[in-house]
C-alpha cells in the first residue's frame, strides 16, 4: 500500500463586525480570487498561533488593531476544496467594535471597506459562510 501525504497550509481570518451591523472585508490584490472581496486573513508563521496571525492580518490589511485575546474564536474551517491553490485550513475569529474607527488597504489588499451585514458582495473562499458561523456564535 501506497502512503499519500496532502501539504495543509495554515491561515487565519477575522470577521470584525461593527455594533451597528457592518462587516471589514477586503479587496484581494492577488489570486486567487484578485479583485473580489474577503475577510482579513493570511497565512500562520512559524512560531506564530493563529490568534497572533489574525491580529497581525488585521494589522497589515486593513490598519485596525485588536489584541489577540480580544479576538474569539468562531471555529476551524477546512473544507478540502475551499481554496483553488490546494488544501487551507483556517482558524476564524470575531472581534467587535463601535463604528466609524479609520481603516486603509495594506499589504495584499488593494481596498477596505465597511459592508452591510444585509447586503454583503459576493465574497471570495468560504467567506460567507466564515461570517455566518460568526453571526450565530455570538447571537445564538
Amino acid at each position: 500500500m501506497t502512503e499519500t501525504f496532502e501539504t495543509i497550509r495554515f491561515t487565519a481570518d477575522v470577521v470584525v463586525t461593527t455594533t451597528d451591523g457592518y462587516v471589514l472585508l477586503i479587496e484581494r490584490g492577488w489570486d486567487p480570487h484578485k479583485g473580489q472581496w474577503a475577510l482579513p486573513g493570511g497565512h500562520v508563521d512559524p512560531g506564530e498561533t493563529s490568534r497572533h496571525a489574525a491580529a497581525r492580518e488585521l494589522a497589515e490589511e486593513a490598519s485596525l488593531y485588536a489584541m489577540p485575546e480580544e479576538l474569539v474564536q468562531v471555529g476551524v474551517f477546512d473544507a478540502p476544496d475551499r481554496d483553488p491553490r490546494g488544501r487551507y485550513v483556517t482558524v476564524a475569529y470575531r472581534f467587535t467594535v463601535i463604528p466609524g474607527l479609520p481603516i486603509e488597504a495594506g499589504d495584499d489588499a488593494v481596498n477596505v471597506q465597511w459592508w452591510p451585514l444585509a447586503a454583503l458582495p459576493p465574497l471570495a473562499f468560504d467567506h460567507a459562510d466564515i461570517i455566518a458561523a460568526a453571526l450565530t456564535r455570538t447571537e445564538g
